[in-house]
């Protein structure tokens, strides 16, 4: 199977959504010509045009809003901020307003949208490294999921595109260039469904995001080292949350271990915990 890297993954699930539905559009911070921050929009400007990969103001308010109002008017919006520690500055469009109108308004609508912010720790310093999936796991009525390989990026996001509840989708900055196999063919993978990425018998290790990479290498040395067999899972949505996996992992090692990339108190270690 071919192997690509995590923003090509990203790339290829948009390219094919917007290819299957007219309503798929873009928005966000240097996106057309110049290609993304991190090079993950890439060529989709040229195919797709400025109708439908739109560069915004640099205003997370006003591109956190307009998504939810046209996600609310039937269209499905991908909203791109750049680096999560923004996320602040448009939290009310997606705590209050997209979160709460799947609970206030029922079947009146939906908002079908997905907001993709890149996580985690790669050099950039104290105001666009953080980790903050903790404080919008909080919030009833959006769905956060935080895949790791490409594989999972790929597969979920056209799952959180197709889905008609608000999204966030958080991807980490490092995993963007690791490479992964990747079918060509058509597929999603559920939303809330955790995967076992290693097979273990005597702890079982939780990991979250780039954290996978981290704990398979983790593994790899103790096994070798000590004779240890280490379980990893990748729980990969964390609301809704696979406990189910979970339970059943820890029935048999007896032993967890919980790895997140993230400010301790409050994260989402301890609800896992």
């Amino acid at each position: 199977m071919r192997e690509i890297t995590g923003r090509e993954a990203i790339r290829e699930a948009i390219r094919e959504e917007m290819r299957r539905d007219e309503k798929v559009y873009m928005m966000g911070e240097d996106i057309t010509e110049y290609g993304g921050c991190f090079g993950v929009s890439g060529d989709l400007f040229e195919e797709f045009g400025k109708e439908r990969i739109r560069n915004t103001p640099m205003s997370e308010m006003a591109i956190m809003n307009a998504g939810v109002g046209s996600a609310m008017l039937g269209m499905r919006p991908i909203v791109e901020i750049m680096f999560m520690d923004f996320l602040m500055y448009g939290a009310d469009g997606l705590a209050n307003q997209a979160a709460k109108a799947v609970g206030m308004y029922t079947d009146q609508c939906s908002v079908p949208m997905v907001v993709r912010t890149p996580a985690g720790d790669a050099g950039a310093g104290g105001h666009h490294t953080q980790s903050l999936e903790a404080w919008f796991a909080h919030i009833p009525g959006l769905v956060v999921v935080m895949p790791s390989t490409p594989y999972d990026l790929k597969g979920l996001l056209k799952s959180s595109i197709r889905s008609n509840n608000p999204v966030l989708f958080v991807e980490h900055k490092l995993g963007y260039r690791m490479k992964g196999e990747v079918p060509e063919e058509e597929y999603t993978i559920p939303l809330g469904k955790a995967d076992i990425k290693r097979e273990g018998t005597d702890v079982t290790i939780v990991a979250t995001s780039y954290m996978v990479y981290k704990a398979l290498e983790a593994a790899e040395i103790l096994q070798k080292e000590d004779g240890i067999s280490v379980e990893v899972v990748d729980p990969r949505t964390l609301v809704p949350f696979d406990i189910d996996t979970v339970v059943k992992s820890v029935s048999k090692t007896e032993h967890l271990l919980i790895v997140h990339e993230a400010f301790e108190r409050g994260g989402i270690g301890a609800e896992i915990a």
